[in-house]
């Protein structure tokens, strides 16, 4: 069994044991909205922290390997944009397909980074989702803003969004820890690091208990165009941009890792809120995320 996968199976079966767990109504219908919220603000953001605070980033080539993820993620935009009514969808439909083609399941990625290449996986894992979550964030709430309906915040509601995300805030703490040479501060920063160790089994519950195959039984051609974007065209778009730039190694294998990962369930939220289609997001998450498992190896053993 390769590294890749022998990394990738267990993340797939903590997320069915989520699905399994939810679906067994246990430990109550009750405790995975919380539970989610809990790892979204406080645990998630714990470990983004910590791991940038402490990381060693001298062998990362980290200004070429964020260029290649946000200059892969740009051009999918583009090419969204450009080809819209290839998709026959209304306004919030476009938006729900946008965010099918560009967020990612950043849970899944810093679990199956750190199974393959540990402490440096993880330290990349962590600047790419400093790279990834400001971009995808301005971007999907001025998607939603131009094409959703009804309660699409003003250039004020996304300044707002973007100053309290607390994956930025994290990112913003963790990277002036280590600028600073400060690093990890006594008492707060055991104690962040043992609540980081919470983060991402319990985030992989929370996606599979997130899965609704029902949305995935009704998935449509829509559906599969989206996905087959995500999971192989920006991947393959993220390989060409680190082919120019001469970016090998465990760089180049986290920056493919993330551009080649399942939607994010945080979107059905997005799209709820602020006036996408969530049923069409509901979809796209759940059949990326049932894809992903035979698509993330494949991807990963032939670009990265």
């Amino acid at each position: 069994m390769s590294p890749v996968v022998a990394a990738i199976l267990p993340v797939f079966l903590l997320i069915f044991l989520g699905w399994l767990l939810k679906r067994r109504a246990f430990p109550g219908d009750h405790f995975w909205a919380p539970a989610e919220r809990l790892t979204y603000f406080v645990l998630f953001p714990a470990l983004i922290a910590t791991t940038l605070a402490q990381a060693d980033f001298s062998r990362l080539e980290i200004l070429p390997m964020a260029a290649a993820i946000v200059l892969a993620i740009l051009a999918m935009s583009a090419l969204i944009l450009a080809a819209r009514r290839l998709f026959a969808v209304d306004g919030p439909g476009l938006t729900s397909v946008y965010q099918g083609a560009v967020r990612m399941n950043t849970y899944i990625g810093l679990t199956v980074a750190y199974g393959v290449h540990g402490a440096e996986g993880l330290a990349a894992a962590a600047l790419a989702v400093a790279a990834i979550v400001p971009l995808v964030n301005v971007t999907c709430t001025a998607m939603l803003a131009r094409y959703g309906r009804g309660a699409a915040p003003g250039a004020a509601g996304m300044a707002r969004q973007f100053a309290t995300n607390p994956l930025i805030l994290a990112c913003l703490l963790g990277g002036l820890l280590n600028l600073s040479g400060i690093g990890l501060p006594p008492v707060l920063g055991p104690m962040a690091l043992i609540l980081g160790r919470a983060a991402l089994p319990l985030g992989l519950l929370a996606v599979g208990a997130a899965l609704d195959l029902r949305a995935a039984r009704a998935a449509g051609r829509v559906v599969l165009q989206t996905s087959a974007l995500k999971l192989a065209a920006l991947p393959l778009l993220t390989w060409l941009f680190l082919q120019a730039f001469g970016i090998e190694g465990v760089a180049a294998f986290v920056a493919i890792l993330f551009n080649a990962l399942p939607t994010a369930t945080s979107a059905y939220i997005l799209a709820r809120q602020l006036g996408g289609d969530a049923t069409l997001m509901a979809s796209l998450i759940t059949v990326q995320t049932l894809v992903a498992l035979a698509s993330l190896p494949l991807v990963l053993g032939l670009l990265a």
